[in-house]
């Protein structure tokens, strides 16, 4: 049950004694590198006396990373550096994230800690549906199924026919993979006949890389047949493997040992009460090459209250329900994503893939819906289409606050991404 007991099961007040001790470590770690040195100039790491006092140390965000790009955070010699994570860069210069021998062998147990949790163990067969090269999931995912013991088949991104056929030929009994594409996937089985509940081996599937809504989650678990496990993971605090889902399935337990965790107001920055949502600010406390002090995610979550009844010390997160600078406004009224995939999922003849498109309309904004049919629904009249459209547009009209337009598409009628799923495209003019 426990990869790493003694640690998963740490007193809260013997791993705080620890936490201090590592933040006053990756702190002087931290001011080796040429971006720390001045920004933590002054800083006494043993003046730091506990978790707390992280807060008088500023924050990092990802315009810093960008702006020293490519070695400004780098705290040891370059010849120390065996692997290069990076984000993509589509919207300018991107992040280079830095790890040596030690942070891999690091990053690797954290998330083998976190599969075996969720019941993964050596007798496995592990099919990684994730993107491999510089994204981060797919390697990280990799070697912490290896470090696990697990036979791991590093199928990548997309080729459903591949991995279908992968998934039978191999008797694939865990997956990782993106929710987006996994709805896709179910859509190919069912494309060839099959159904991915009993032409398949699947009990366990790994999910995350991008915020998705409980009523998808349930969607994939009631397709697939597998218990489904949110992981919650950024390439610039390693990838997957930051938090994650117990068998109780009610909150993803942060590792606290690599973690140092605050949850801020994004306004004020000051600290939000358990069960309240913000922003979820990271210190990193075990990483050498490139450690990270402060580092604004801008995904949104909750501290969930109370212990787990798995008995895991290390505190619990809510799903993140989106990021603060996913937040659009339409009409005055603030919208996340996440809530309008809540509102699609809760109707059976909707599939996976949806996207959200703002517009000017006049004077004014509008909001349409793109929602693609289920492959079960591909049948469906134009009237009763139509019927689903207006279904739909009073339901998320009840949820916003907002009547948006609908638009129901066939299976397979937007663009299939093979990574992170596009779910808003804001083509307004606000010049």
């Amino acid at each position: 049950m426990f990869w790493q007991k003694d640690i998963e099961l740490m007193p809260p007040e013997q791993l705080r004694e620890l936490q201090t001790t590592r933040l006053r470590r990756s702190v002087a770690q931290a001011k080796k590198s040429p971006f720390y040195a001045k920004a933590l100039a002054g800083v006494e790491p043993q003046s730091l006396n506990s978790p707390e006092d992280v807060r008088s140390l500023p924050f990092t965000v990802k315009k810093d990373m960008r702006e020293h790009f490519p070695y400004g955070f780098l705290a040891v010699p370059r010849s120390q550096v065996v692997r290069l994570h990076a984000s993509s860069g589509t919207t300018g210069t991107p992040t280079a994230i830095l790890h040596s021998k030690a942070d891999l062998r690091s990053w690797a147990n954290l998330m083998a800690r976190g599969l075996y949790m969720t019941g993964v163990r050596p007798s496995d067969v592990f099919q990684n549906l994730t993107g491999y090269g510089l994204f981060s999931g797919g390697l990280g995912m990799h070697y912490a199924a290896e470090r696990l013991g697990t036979m791991v088949i590093p199928a990548g991104a997309g080729n459903s026919r591949r991995q279908i056929l992968l998934m039978r030929q191999m008797g694939t009994t865990v997956m990782h993979i993106i929710p987006s594409y996994a709805l896709r996937l179910a859509g190919a089985f069912a494309e060839q006949g099959l159904d991915p509940s009993t032409d398949s081996k699947l009990k366990i599937a790994i999910i995350g890389a991008e915020p998705h809504s409980e009523q998808t989650r349930k969607r994939v678990e009631e397709l697939f047949g597998v218990k489904a496990y949110n992981n919650y993971g950024l390439s610039e605090l390693n990838g997957p493997g930051v938090a994650i889902e117990c068998p109780e399935q009610n909150g993803l337990h942060l590792w606290e040992d690599a973690f140092l965790l605050e949850v801020l107001d994004p306004v004020t920055m000051e600290p939000v009460e358990p069960g309240q949502v913000g922003e979820l600010v990271l210190t990193t406390l075990e990483r050498r090459a490139m450690p990270l002090i402060r580092y604004r995610t801008r995904d949104l979550a909750a501290l969930l209250p109370g212990e787990c009844a798995c008995g895991r010390t290390h505190r619990r997160l809510s799903r993140i329900v989106g990021r603060s600078d996913d937040m659009f406004i339409i009409k005055g009224v603030n919208v996340y994503p996440m809530q309008v995939e809540s509102v699609l999922m809760d109707f059976k003849a909707i599939g996976g893939q949806y996207l959200i498109v703002l517009e000017n309309k006049g004077e004014a904004d509008a909001m349409t819906v793109r929602a693609e049919l289920s492959p079960e629904a591909a049948g469906l009249s134009q009237k009763e289409r139509d019927g689903l459209a207006r279904a739909l547009a009073k339901a998320l009209r009840d949820e916003l606050l907002v009547t948006p337009a609908v638009e129901i598409l066939p299976p397979g009628g937007l663009p299939m991404s093979q990574g992170k799923a596009e779910r808003v495209q804001d083509r307004r003019n606000f010049s």
